[in-house]
Formats: structure tokens, C-alpha cells, sequence
């Protein structure tokens, strides 16, 4: 493994040619005497190497067929482990969070069928950091502890990186104190903890400070473009917040170049949302409502909902500078209602001063907040219905379905707030009216199977909660809980949050709870499934 060490120590250097030649070397020494192994060694090598010099298009199809030898089961399992952590670390740095999430994916499946586990330390980490992209923040800090127990005192490296990640997610929920020591003991054990200890600075009030720290890493990145880049946003956001528009310029420039090069959908992102905030800086609004809006639509793309409120908060600042208060009051609120979901409580604050302070009541009027019980109802498998019925009978079934609830709902006091062909979003005043309904809507369907036959197998869900109303419509924490709770039902079964059923009394049999982890919901919710029959 003498050529592997000799790529891994000449990337050190950033003697990228020369790192090459080693990885190259590695392969050839892997035909030569039929090792597998040293094959997808070298191939990764040269993959990794070649993405480290901008040549995308060259590296990944090398990585890629390296992984396919990793999961496929040709490999020795600490090859594997080795290779998709790698890869993983790959990913991450290029924000190409899309292809790590289809190779983990690939690799879980991999270990499932041999009961293997290859995720120790540094592999928790850069899952971690994923999570941490999906809005899944309380999983994310879960992995990133896991790997702080994983590594020990065996991995510095891996350790420091653990302290980071969960330095940047109690940043994000607005825990201070938490966040400054786990950055500190990022930067004890090596890690530099720019940019997430700057971006905390900022935050602070700490301007100078701030400024400081993140020039320093941006001059210490030296060849490493990639790293460069992870810190670009952030110089951007604390040069204009530092009162110098010509220095988040040229910081935007580069970044831009970086995308250019690397090509990833984040990194595309990043740069639109950072060329977004400089625009507006500069006072050049209709650029800067392009790109941001450009910026919003990427962050979509990759899953990456803290991200994309954050580009959504600066579109509402240059909607109120252009004077189109309406529009701003809409980006606002959306980002508010994230920023509510995710529980990031700092960016929370800010969006709500900033429609208090910028957004006058007339052009939000509409919007307040309320607690109400939200109910979704779903046809299972209902494209499966279409087509064995046809459109005609499916177009029958699907009318007395929606006559059916809709007096059901009527009856148990239920407001219905979206209809969406096959299912319906629906509010009640308390949740004794939505428990009473769901159960009601479970035997009008089973009623009518047992004396005309069939009727569709229908999935519920429901939960209490509070969230913002704007015309006729409700958007907020509660709504995104009460929608992912019905989506994890299964047909002809009635879900609820625990906490929204107890509040129903005792008169329903119940499953014994459990504990789930609902996507874009940072904390776990506890459900059950309601006894119906």
C-alpha cells in the first residue's frame, strides 16, 4: 500500500500531478497481481485526485465504479468502509449531497444483507452533516454523537469534525453556549472551526471579530478550493454586515468560479443566494430578486429547507426595498414558517422583526395564528384504482368518496381547507372533533364495503397544533406534523400525535405508542394508531 500512502501524502501537499502518478501506480499494481482490492483503491485514488483539480466529469465515473465494486460484495468489508467513507467525504466536501444519499442508501442495503456496519467516526460525521442539510436536525446531532463514541481517542480528525457538526446544529437552534464549546473543542482536536465559530461571532454582534476569523481561513485554504468554498457564504454575509460591498464581491466572484468549476446543484445555490445578497447591498434589487429566486429554486432541488428560508428572509428584504410590500409579505412568512418548523429560533426572531419592522399590517392582515386540529385523509394506492377501473367508474367512486367525507366533516365541525383528489386537508376546532371524525370516516367506508361491495381504503392522520392562517389556507409547524403523521399511516388505519389524542379523553383503544422521526420535523413525535372497529 506503499503508492497509497504516496497519493495521500503528495494531496497533502497539494501536488495534485504528482498524487496522480501514485493512484495510478496503486491500480496497476492491483492488475498486476489480481488484488480487487488495490483495483478500487486506485480507481478512487484517481478519481478523488482528478475532482480535487475541477475535473468533475473525469473523477466521479472512477469513484462511481469503485463504489459499485464496494457494494456489490468483491471487496474485503474494511475496503468498503473505507471506500464509502470516502466517498462520503468526497460528497460532502463537492455539497453533491444527492449522490451521497443514493450511495448510503446503496451501502445500508449492502450492510442489512450482511450484517455488516461500516459508519465509525468520520462516516457518522459527513452523515450527520447531511441530516443536518435535510432539516433533520435532532437525528443529525444524534449521528454526530454516536460518532464521538464511535472514535474515542482513536481519531482526533473524526473527533473534531463530531464537535463541529454539532457546534453548527446548536447554532442553528439558537444555543450559544453549547455552540462555542463544541467549536472549541473542534478547534483543540485540529478542526478549524470556521465556518461555523465566525458565523456565531457574527450573530453576536462581534462584526470585527468575525471578519477576522473567516479572512484567516479563507487565507488558509490555500490550493483546497473546495474548502475555500465551504467558507465563501459566510465571508460574503460578514464583509457587507462589516460595511465593505467591494470584499463580498470578490468573495462572491470566487465562489461563483467554484460552482463554475465543480458544477454541483449546492454549490450553484450557495453562489446564486451569496450573489443575491451582494446585489442587494449594492442596491441592484431586480438582480438580486433573480438570482435569490434562482437561489430558492436550487436549495429546492437538493432537499435543503434551512437554506432556502434563509435566501427566502434576503428575497423579502429586496421585495420591501422595491416597495412591492405584498410580495415581500409572502416570502417572509414563508421563511418564518421554516424557521418555526425547523426550530431555529435566532432566524425565527429575525424573519418575525424584520415583517414587523418592514411589512406593514396591511399587507399581512390576513395572516394570524391560530391552534386548531389538522386532519389528512389519503386513498391508498388510488393510481392502481384508476387504472384497473378506468376513468369513468374511478371518476364515480372518487365523487361519492369526496360527497361522503365532506358531510362527515360538515358534521363533526371540520373546516376543508384543500382538496387534492384523492385526499383532503381539514381543520377542527379541538381534537375530540377530529378523533370523532376519523373514526366515523373509518366506519361510513367499511359500512358501505360490507353493503355495496367496496369502497376505497382511505389513510388518516391528525394532530394538534398551532400554525399561521392566510386566507383560507394554514401553513406552519403544525400543519407539516399533522401531514407527515397521516403519510405514515398505512390503509384503513387512523394515526395520531399521542399528544393531540390524549387530549381526546379515554375513550379510544389505542396501540401502544411509539417514537418516529418525520422528515423535515427536527424532533422525534411520539403517535398512535386509533382502534377503530
Amino acid at each position: 500500500m506503499i503508492s497509497q500512502a504516496d497519493t495521500n501524502l503528495a494531496v497533502g501537499k497539494g501536488d495534485l500531478e504528482l498524487a496522480l502518478e501514485h493512484a495510478g501506480r496503486t491500480y496497476d499494481i492491483g492488475e498486476t497481481v489480481g488484488s480487487a482490492d488495490l483495483l478500487a483503491f486506485g480507481l478512487f485514488d484517481q478519481g478523488n485526485v482528478l475532482i480535487a483539480m475541477g475535473k468533475v466529469d473525469e473523477g466521479f465515473p472512477l469513484l462511481d465504479e469503485a463504489m459499485v465494486a464496494a457494494v456489490s460484495g468483491d471487496l474485503h468489508p474494511r475496503v468498503m468502509g473505507y471506500i464509502y467513507c470516502s466517498m462520503i467525504t468526497t460528497c460532502t466536501r463537492l455539497a453533491d449531497y444527492k449522490r451521497a444519499s443514493e450511495w448510503t442508501d446503496a451501502a445500508d442495503r449492502w450492510c442489512g444483507r450482511n450484517s455488516i456496519t461500516v459508519f465509525p467516526g468520520l462516516c457518522r460525521v459527513y452523515r450527520a452533516a447531511i441530516m443536518r442539510l435535510r432539516g433533520v436536525w435532532d437525528q443529525a446531532e444524534k449521528e454526530a454523537r454516536l460518532a464521538q463514541e464511535t472514535v474515542g481517542k482513536v481519531s482526533t480528525s473524526a473527533l473534531g469534525e463530531a464537535f463541529y457538526e454539532i457546534g453548527e446544529i446548536r447554532s442553528r437552534v439558537g444555543d450559544t453556549k453549547a455552540a462555542e464549546e463544541a467549536f472549541h473543542q473542534a478547534h483543540q482536536l485540529g478542526r478549524d472551526p470556521n465556518p461555523g465559530l465566525a458565523h456565531l461571532c457574527l450573530r453576536q454582534g462581534d462584526v470585527q471579530g468575525a471578519r477576522s476569523m473567516i479572512d484567516r481561513a479563507a487565507a488558509n485554504a490555500g490550493w483546497d478550493q473546495l474548502t475555500l468554498g465551504r467558507l465563501l457564504p459566510t465571508q460574503i454575509e460578514i464583509r457587507i454586515a462589516a460595511g465593505d460591498p467591494t470584499g463580498a464581491q470578490e468573495a462572491s466572484q470566487a465562489l461563483e468560479k467554484i460552482a463554475e468549476t465543480y458544477g454541483t446543484t449546492a454549490l450553484k445555490a450557495e453562489a446564486a443566494s451569496g450573489s443575491g445578497l451582494v446585489a442587494i447591498a449594492q442596491g441592484d434589487l431586480e438582480s438580486a430578486i433573480s438570482l435569490l429566486r434562482s437561489g430558492i429554486r436550487l436549495w429546492q432541488e437538493v432537499d435543503a429547507p434551512f437554506e432556502g428560508a434563509l435566501a427566502r428572509l434576503d428575497l423579502g428584504r429586496a421585495y420591501v426595498a422595491i416597495g412591492d410590500r405584498a410580495t415581500a409579505a409572502l416570502e417572509l412568512d414563508a421563511a418564518r414558517a421554516t424557521f418555526e418548523q425547523l426550530g431555529a429560533r435566532p432566524d425565527l426572531l429575525r424573519a418575525e422583526r424584520l415583517i414587523e419592522d418592514s411589512v406593514p399590517g396591511d399587507a399581512v392582515v390576513e395572516t394570524t395564528r391560530q391552534e386548531r386540529t389538522f386532519m389528512f385523509t389519503d386513498i391508498c394506492r388510488s393510481t392502481d384504482l384508476m387504472e384497473a377501473m378506468g376513468d369513468e367508474a374511478w371518476e364515480v367512486l372518487l365523487q361519492w368518496h369526496d360527497r361522503r367525507l365532506r358531510s362527515l366533516f360538515a358534521q363533526h365541525s371540520g373546516e376543508e381547507i384543500k382538496h387534492s383528489g384523492d385526499g383532503f386537508f381539514i381543520a377542527f376546532p379541538a381534537p375530540s372533533d377530529a378523533a370523532e371524525c376519523a373514526v366515523a370516516v373509518q366506519r361510513a367506508l367499511d359500512e358501505h364495503r360490507r353493503t355495496a361491495g367496496f369502497a376505497p381504503q382511505v389513510r388518516i392522520g391528525f394532530h394538534q397544533g398551532k400554525a399561521r392562517r392566510r386566507g383560507s389556507d394554514y401553513f406552519g409547524r403544525g400543519v407539516n406534523i399533522a401531514a407527515r403523521i397521516g403519510a405514515e399511516g398505512e390503509a384503513g388505519q387512523i394515526l395520531a400525535s399521542s399528544e393531540t389524542l390524549s387530549a381526546c379523553g379515554n375513550g379510544y383503544h389505542t396501540s401502544e405508542p411509539r417514537t418516529v422521526r418525520l422528515k423535515g420535523i427536527s424532533e422525534p413525535v411520539e403517535i398512535v394508531s386509533v382502534d377503530w372497529h
